[in-house]
């Protein structure tokens, strides 16, 4: 690979970023008025999919989740930013990195909530794994 082709893959990295922001509605939270971890998953699932597919510009499907760290719950009443990124890419596959980070509405207050890695493949139109690059 030469150093035009790693610009050159780095820079579609770069552009794959992927950023949502949400607002924790009640509709979308538990019992104990936090966002449920169902929704959070879901919503990581779709972010990276998103990234996954803004990078390959191919038919991508999730293949696996890797550890989700749910390290501080998200309450109702805040806003949620979702990021993700282009960790890895192999022939066929794709890793994605997603964060959601919480912020409070009236204050400055921001701080990561969640944390884990989809893989996804790229398929053909008979649902074969294909090349990504």
């Amino acid at each position: 690979m030469g150093i035009d082709e790693t610009t050159a893959i780095a820079d579609r990295i770069s552009a794959a970023e992927t950023r949502i922001f949400k607002a924790v509605f009640p509709s979308t939270t538990n019992h104990y008025d936090t966002l449920f971890g169902g929704t959070a998953m879901q919503l990581m699932d779709e972010v990276a999919f998103i990234t996954a597919t803004r990078f390959a510009r191919k038919r991508m499907v999730t293949v696996s989740s890797d550890k989700i760290n749910f390290t501080k719950s998200i309450p109702a009443g805040t806003i949620i930013e979702l990021v993700g990124r282009v960790d890895y890419v192999g022939n066929t596959s794709i890793r994605i990195a997603v964060e959601i980070y919480v912020e409070e509405m009236y204050s400055m207050e921001r701080h990561q909530a969640i944390h884990g890695t989809f893989t996804f493949v790229a398929l053909d139109e008979d649902k074969k794994p294909i090349r990504i690059l």
